[in-house]
């Protein structure tokens, strides 16, 4: 297989050569096949009933329109690579950056994790519930809130909470489940084996790129902030 690379390390196209040349042989032997039947349509051709030349015609365009739509998705192929590309490099310029991300899980490792919950209306009493893998619920009950972002913290040691993986989900007064957002550091930025982007967030662990509801900044210019 030949690699190419552009000028940030990473490969210019996906499609190998060897598939590059298999697929230009299979299309000269195509129009060599098209050339070699319409040749002997018209030579066994009943004289007294010859074919309408337009049959000959539309078989050409049919030809063409084939090849046209051949070399289309294999531009189209190669345009995704670089996007792919692309896109890692710029995921891959906000590794150490706080993320928000709206995720129905999360893992406790002993600090404090913070989030939003996003209402959609007014909510007299909203309850963050975490399920630990034993199934046991822990709820922290919220003040009451308006419809928009209500922030939380999840103190794990003055919640008594081990250290693992919980479900996280929330509960508003009425009725309704609203999404839970869960800030973390971006780790790491990687392509998966099916071509998709993975990000790896602390705290959550790999999450695709549209559960990202913000980047916060890096902690190091966020605390400069702060003072």
């Amino acid at each position: 297989m030949v690699t190419t690379t552009n000028s940030f390390g990473f490969p210019a196209s996906s499609t190998p050569a060897s598939d590059k040349i298999a697929t230009g042989v299979a299309t000269s032997e195509n129009k060599d096949m098209f050339t070699k039947l319409l040749v002997a349509q018209i030579r066994n051709q009943d004289p007294l009933a010859p074919s309408d030349p337009s049959q000959f015609v539309n078989q050409l365009s049919q030809l063409s329109q084939t090849e046209a739509l051949q070399n289309l998705a294999q531009t189209t192929s190669a345009s995704a690579s670089v996007l792919q590309s692309l896109q890692v490099l710029a995921m891959g310029a906000q590794v150490g950056s706080e993320v928000s991300v709206e995720t129905n899980r999360v893992r406790l490792d002993g600090d404090k994790v913070s989030g939003n919950i996003q209402l959609g209306g007014m909510s007299s009493a909203t309850n963050l519930v975490l399920t630990g893998v034993d199934g046991q619920q822990h709820r922290i009950s919220l003040p009451s809130h308006g419809a928009g972002s209500l922030p939380f913290t999840i103190d794990p040691a003055a919640l008594g909470l081990a250290p693992g993986n919980y479900s996280i989900s929330a509960e508003a007064s009425d009725g309704t489940k609203p999404a839970v957002e869960v800030s973390g550091r971006l780790d790491s930025v990687r392509m998966s084996a099916n071509g998709g982007i993975l990000l790896q967030v602390a705290g959550i662990g790999e999450v695709d790129p549209s559960m990202v509801t913000g980047f916060n900044g890096k902690a190091s210019a966020l605390a400069s902030l702060e003072h």
